[in-house]
């Protein structure tokens, strides 16, 4: 009998490259029933930066790619799941709301949700098919750690309130995903029983994939994804780009962009020195690589959150899977990662100034020999270990123990 899988979505889009695009795609293609459950907001569903979808999706239910999706309004669930914070004894309220209700409506065999609240509406789904006499399980598949416990944002009573409530909620888990070693390490501090497996946000291997030569004057540095408060600093690309372009002909281009409603403006004398790609189509992303030699990542405030120490973001993989060569200041699993592969080059700091970029740059262009050999080791990587066909694996053999003999206790 087929399995249904029922994808449970608090925040994210429903297009999200790693939920839909890689995970329910993926779980179609090894023959399960997926479904996804996913907000609205303002009676929209939402693109990947943000920006309202208002020419397609507009049905409560429909079928995508093969995927089943069902809708739900984002505020009136956002309240109850809030829940999660009061003591245990309350949680029954906070299981009173869309998400949860339509999760138990779909009576799937595994539920696989993919934020905190979103775990919170799983273990309320759980809880009450079970109660139907239907035993399901629950995947938690935790893209970063909640609560951060350097995220001095929230008070630390709040942040002790969401560990203590994340790991009673983790008594009901039955296999924890994760996107790295150092995040996994941490849920077995926790819990050492606890089945974790890592899959990283790799993209499938490229195909149209042409091993780079660098025998070319310009230097193109590339940053892709999110450009916001935290991410993607707008001052530190124009600062790099007006220094490195004092030594040398210069380009940095930007694959993907602000959030909706954000804006970016360029100085004049800037604007051809940068290009903006804008958002593109997921399948078409590894043809804007072609002319990139550097891909730029800088995590800044790294001790207000282990989050980004821990990280292993969409962008690190997407520039190794065209062999692009990455530059990142001291992130804790990107800096293992590059030193055992040796496909790219750290800045050892932690918080590292655009002059610093700028040098990193310019002595790599000088020594074009060391860039050859990091983008070999870059696709080579993921050709052999990395690349989502192998993670495709992992999470066959997860959902595999998951509905076979192999794992016969119910947590």
């Amino acid at each position: 009998m087929v399995q249904k899988v029922c994808m449970l979505v608090a925040e994210h889009p429903f297009l999200d490259s790693r939920i839909f695009k890689r995970e329910a795609k993926s779980l179609k293609k090894l023959g399960y029933d997926v479904t996804m459950v996913v907000p609205r907001k303002g009676g929209y569903l939402f693109d990947i930066d943000g920006t309202p979808i208002k020419d397609k999706f507009l049905e409560p239910k429909f079928t995508h790619e093969g995927i089943k999706v069902v809708t739900y309004d984002f505020d009136e669930s956002r309240g109850p799941l809030s829940k999660v914070l009061s003591p245990a004894s309350q949680w029954q309220e906070g299981f009173d709301n869309p998400l949860t209700k339509l999760g138990i409506e779909q009576e799937a065999d595994i539920y696989h949700v993919h934020e905190y609240l979103s775990l919170f509406a799983g273990v309320g789904v759980k809880r009450q098919l079970q109660e139907k006499n239907k035993a399901v399980k629950l995947v938690y598949d935790s893209h970063e750690l909640t609560p951060d416990p350097f995220d001095t944002r929230n008070p630390e009573s709040t942040r002790n309130n969401l560990k203590e409530k994340l790991l009673l909620m983790l008594d009901e888990v039955d296999y924890v995903i994760t996107i790295s070693p150092s995040i996994k390490s941490w849920f077995l501090s926790q819990d050492p029983t606890l089945p974790v497996e890592v899959i990283y946000n790799s993209p499938p291997l490229a195909r149209d994939y042409s091993p780079k030569d660098f025998n070319h004057n310009q230097m193109v540095v590339s940053y892709e994804g999110n450009m916001d408060y935290k991410r993607g600093s707008k001052d530190k690309i124009m600062k790099i780009t007006e220094l490195c372009s004092k030594e040398m002909d210069f380009r940095f281009k930007i694959i993907g962009g602000t959030r909706y409603g954000d804006s970016f403006e360029l100085s004049s004398d800037l604007s051809d020195k940068i290009e903006r790609t804008g958002w593109v189509d997921y399948d078409s992303i590894s043809k804007h690589y072609n002319d990139v030699d550097i891909g730029w990542i800088d995590y800044e405030d790294l001790h207000d959150s282990l989050n980004r120490s821990y990280a292993m973001p969409n962008k690190f993989f997407s520039y190794l899977n065209n062999g692009v060569p990455v530059l990142v200041n001291r992130c804790h699993e990107m800096e293992s990662f590059i030193r055992n592969h040796q496909c790219g080059l750290i800045i050892d700091k932690k918080n590292v100034t655009a002059k610093d970029y700028s040098e990193a740059i310019i002595y790599l262009s000088k020594n074009k020999y060391l860039l050859q050999k990091m983008s070999r080791n870059a696709r080579n990587v993921m050709e052999t270990t990395y690349c989502w066909e192998k993670m495709e694996r992992r999470l066959r053999n997860v959902y595999k123990q998951l509905t076979g003999p192999e794992l016969l206790m119910i947590r």
